[in-house]
Order: C-alpha cells, then structure tokens, then sequence
C-alpha cells in the first residue's frame, strides 16, 4: 500500500506539500498540485484519516443535526451536504434531532466530543441551546441555532414573491397556512407574504388575507384545509398558501376527497420546491429553496478559516410556477 513518502518521492515534492494539497490548502501552487494529484491517482493513495486525526486533532468529519431526516426538505439539504463535503475530502457524520430541542443538545454534545471539522446544524426551534463548541467551527443552516452564523434561504423576499403573483392573478381572498412560529423560518415567511400582501392591499382595499398557523407537515396543511374548504363557494379563499410543500399537499389532498377542483376552484401553492411538489397532481406552483448553493455556502463557511466573520449568508428563492394556481374563479 502506497505511502504519503512515497507520494512525495513520485511528485518529487516534500511531503508537507502532500498534506497540504491532500487538506486542500489554497497556498500550493498548481504546478505542484497537479504533479500531487497525478502521483496519488498513479499509486492509488489513500490518506489514513485516523492517523490524520491524531495528529492535528481534528478528524476529516464534519457533524450534521437536522430536526426531521423523513422531511423531504432536509433529506434533500442533508444529500446534497454530502455531496460537497465530500468533493472536499469530508465525511458527513449526520442526526436526527426529531424536532426536540433536549434530543438536539445531546446530540450536539456527541458530536463534538468526536472533535469533528467543523458542525452544521438545522436547529429544531428557536430555544437556545448552549453549545460550547471549542475550537470546532459551528454553522446553522435553514433554522438558526442561538447567535452562530446562518446560511439560509432569504424567506421574506422569497415568499412576498408568491403574495405578488397570487394577487396579479387576481385573487382577493387568500388564506395563509404559517409554519409553527416557534421558528424563525416560520415567522419569516409569514411576515415577507404578509407585508407584501399589505403594500398591495392599500391599492385595492378589497383584498382579504386570514393566517392560520400550523405544522410543516401534510398532516397539518389537510386538517386546515379541511375547515376552510367547507366555507360556501363564494366565501372560501380562493388561494390558499402554504408555509411548506408538505403542508401545501396536505391542502390538496383535502380539496381532492372532497371534491373541490384545483385550481379551478381554489389555488394552493407552497415553499420549499421538495421533488414530490413536481410529481403531484396537478403539479404545486411553490417557492424553490436552492439546497444544492445552501450546501456549498454552509460546507464552504464550516471549513475554511472566515476571520472572525459572522455574518450570514441568505440566498432568494425562485418562485415556481406550476399547475396549481390561476386565476380565482368568477363570483
């Protein structure tokens, strides 16, 4: 089995210079990298990540906390997480913090008991949690955890998008499905579409918007939908907005057993743009999270030295248009 040594002695580089370009170290020059690179594809080199880990005392795994893995939203988000992880030489330690924020700072903990190189975490809710991460560089991604940095999607801009677009359709009477606002995600998403449906509204005072909060979940879209359903023809909204492509299933699913056509009697659209939004019938008109720039931007930021920067990253959404929604039926 080839050897770092020997890598080096085929590159004809010192083997400081083979750790560095093997830990992606961006001084290297290209020249030396390519000749670092070819050698070890030549020889079959694989690095010893133990032997690794014990000598700087960081292991070649990066940590990943998610609220719900059988979300399809961070089933996505933790794949493609993966993926670039892995493009940079990284192994995805991932848990599942089942929506509990005790379950969450356990698994936390465990996590960084393993000295991992760096920690992403999708925080169940907004309770802190008291993490004492060390050395270890700790991102939230989606849903903020306590005052570490954020890489998320910009969801007020993205979701006043879909206030705009439901009323240049013309409809007047929407109801909005919020998210538990328990959740900055929650809250944000209420408050971008409602701001923007009231920017709208002091041109056509006419238009109506009723919020119900719920879940991110089908179940909790259906059992809303269902009460609002059942309002006569001419006083039920005429769209219906979910804070998720879950619950906005949910919403069809209703309208189905009971008989009401989508969209030609009721609109409904989501957020979050997960591959069942595509496969539904009809297809969900929705707010698309672009998880695969969220996964390099949290993998980018949890790797590299960032100087002390705090800031976040927020990246829009892209309103997506389907078979879902048209225009209101007439009165």
């Amino acid at each position: 089995m080839a050897t770092v040594k020997d890598v080096a002695q085929l590159a004809q580089v010192s083997v400081g210079t083979v750790s560095k370009v093997l830990s992606k170290d961006t001084t290297v020059k290209d020249a030396l990298r390519e000749r670092v690179l070819k050698a070890v594809t030549d020889l079959n080199y694989r690095p010893n990540m133990a032997a690794r880990a014990l000598r700087t005392n960081r292991a070649s795994i990066i940590g990943l906390v998610v609220p719900d893995i059988t979300n399809p939203f961070f089933a996505q988000l933790a794949k493609d997480i993966e993926t670039e992880a892995s493009r940079r030489g990284h192994t995805v330690m991932l848990t599942n913090s089942h929506d509990d924020s005790i379950t969450e700072g356990h698994q936390i903990a465990a996590l960084l008991d393993r000295s991992p190189r760096g920690l992403i975490v999708a925080a169940c809710n907004d309770t802190s949690v008291t993490v004492k991460s060390g050395e270890t560089q700790v991102i939230s991604v989606d849903r903020r955890l306590g005052t570490f940095p954020l890489v998320g999607t910009d969801n007020a801009s993205s979701s006043a998008k879909m206030a705009t677009y439901l009323i240049s359709l013309g409809h007047t009477r929407i109801a909005y499905l919020a998210g538990p606002q328990s959740t900055d995600v929650g809250r944000q998403r209420l408050e971008g579409f409602r701001e923007q449906f009231d920017i709208h509204k002091l041109q056509n005072p006419a238009l109506s918007l009723s919020v119900y909060e719920g879940q991110f979940d089908y179940d909790s879209g259906e059992h809303l939908a269902r009460s609002l359903l059942l309002e006569p023809a001419g006083q039920r909204p005429t769209a219906i907005v979910a804070a998720s492509d879950q619950m906005a299933i949910g919403v069809l699913r209703a309208a189905r057993d009971m008989d009401i056509a989508v969209p030609e009697a009721v609109s409904v659209a989501g957020f979050d743009d997960i591959t069942l939004a595509s496969l539904v019938v009809p297809r969900l008109t929705t707010v698309a999270q672009q998880t695969e720039l969220l996964a390099r931007d949290a993998v980018q930021r949890v790797l590299e030295d960032d100087n002390g920067d705090r800031s976040d990253v927020l990246i829009d959404g892209d309103l997506v248009v389907r078979g879902s929604t048209g225009r209101p039926p007439a009165s």
